[in-house]
């Protein structure tokens, strides 16, 4: 039944982005190429509610579905690894035409060559948790 809840809620989540235009290729070429605010708008949208809910968390130590308190730990101040994983991350995502995000929204919309960047996905976790101890953190 959890699993349901779960299923509806992704099904639910992927209607609203794609009514929204945010799985569309041409939304996030004119992201990059900096013809359209849309997606610009989205994106700061989320950022903010971001952070609206995350000092909500803190401030009134509101605690998960389980009754245990929910633990946001520090970021590490590192230049470095945000630069690098920034760009790869960007590249991918100009690259491909889509987000991480809604790459099985996209699927779900009969967009199937997006099958190839599912798995390169995949490979790229699988490599990087290969690399991880080599990788600057």
């Amino acid at each position: 039944m959890k699993f349901l809840r779960y299923l509806l809620v992704g099904v639910v989540f992927g209607i609203a982005l794609t009514k929204a235009e945010v799985i569309s290729w041409f939304r996030i070429y004119e992201m990059f190429t900096f013809q359209s605010f849309h997606m610009y708008g989205v994106i700061g949208s989320a950022i903010v509610i971001g952070i609206i809910f995350i000092q909500l968390i803190k401030r009134f130590e509101i605690k998960n579905v389980e009754g245990k308190s929910i633990i946001i730990p520090p970021k590490q101040k590192s230049l470095w690894r945000y630069l690098l994983g920034g760009t790869i991350f960007g590249l991918g995502w100009a690259m491909t035409g889509a987000c991480p995000g809604p790459l099985f929204i996209l699927l779900g919309n009969g967009i199937t060559v997006i099958l190839v960047v599912i798995g390169s996905a995949i490979l790229g976790t699988y490599v990087y948790g290969l690399l991880r101890d080599r990788l600057p953190h």
